[in-house]
């Protein structure tokens, strides 16, 4: 066999075995968004752990190889994936089981830059979807990398039909242009489309409970509606993230009753009913 054929032919039982292990998940939800600085990663890892809290068995996997901050949100900055006997990846024991896969989890220190070209990243990609001991469980969140390049094309690619999509934007950010490229990117790749996630959209004062949209008020319903899907909740500004965030500590545990902690748990009831009562178009 010659050196191209075996080339191939290792690509192919990667690709393989990296459909196999996503496959044992019941379902299988990437959050994507049009550009970075969104929140997309925050949205990504509280979801997970909201989903942990209704008693699902859940995996995270940060896939966002340049930008890599999974670990930061959930308290895990200075642990390191470890290998069983047999050579496979196991993934780190988050906050309440969940299972955590990142690539600021294998690296040396978590500012060690990832300095590769799109052909390489998706390659080490695909090896971690494969190579990794994921076990089975009820639902994989997927951090997908902003933007809708290579990475995300190979991801898209390898999961099965039923996987779900959540698409995370901001005021001032949720133009028609970025969520229009969000959206067709997971309608291309016959990902089914669960609705939109607008992050940071506004604040609540402690004080008197009136709201500001500090950040700017777009239409996002009207977004939406032109697009055949919903805004799945409003997130809002919650000065209380950041600190949990500089302390390392997740912030809807540390923060129970926190107003973005509520609107997060809320999201992941509508998650599990669109996915599980069957109420998501394809």
């Amino acid at each position: 066999m010659g050196l191209h054929s075996q080339v191939l032919q290792n690509t192919m039982l990667l690709h393989e075995e990296a459909r196999k292990n996503l496959a044992s998940f019941k379902h299988r939800i990437v959050v994507i968004s049009g550009k970075g600085g969104v929140g997309k990663s925050f949205v990504s890892s509280m979801l997970a752990l909201a989903l942990a809290e209704m008693g699902k068995n859940v995996a995270l996997f940060d896939a966002d190889i340049y930008g890599s901050s999974i670990p930061q949100l959930l308290g895990l900055q200075s642990v390191r994936l470890q290998a069983d006997e047999e050579g496979r990846i196991l993934p780190a024991e988050g906050p309440l089981g969940l299972r955590v896969v990142a690539m600021n989890l294998i690296v040396d220190a978590p500012e060690t830059p990832i300095v590769w070209r799109g052909p390489l990243a998706s390659r080490a990609i695909i090896e971690l979807m494969a190579k990794v001991k994921w076990g089975s469980g009820d639902y994989l969140v997927v951090d997908m990398p902003p933007g809708t390049g290579d990475i995300a094309i190979t991801i898209a690619q390898l999961m099965p039909r039923e996987t779900y999509a959540i698409v995370v934007t901001a005021p001032n950010i949720l133009s028609e242009v970025v969520v229009a490229k969000a959206i067709n990117f997971a309608i291309s790749t016959n990902l089914r489309l669960l609705g939109i996630v607008e992050n940071m959209s506004y604040f609540k004062c402690p004080h008197c409970g009136r709201e500001t949209s500090i950040m700017g008020k777009i239409g996002g319903e009207h977004l939406a509606s032109k697009y055949n899907t919903t805004v799945l909740i409003k997130i809002p500004l919650d000065p209380y993230i950041n600190e949990a965030i500089d302390r390392g500590a997740p912030y809807i545990l540390v923060e129970r009753d926190g107003e973005a902690a509520k609107t997060i748990r809320e999201l992941a009831s509508k998650v599990v009913k669109l996915i599980e009562r069957g109420r998501v178009e394809a």
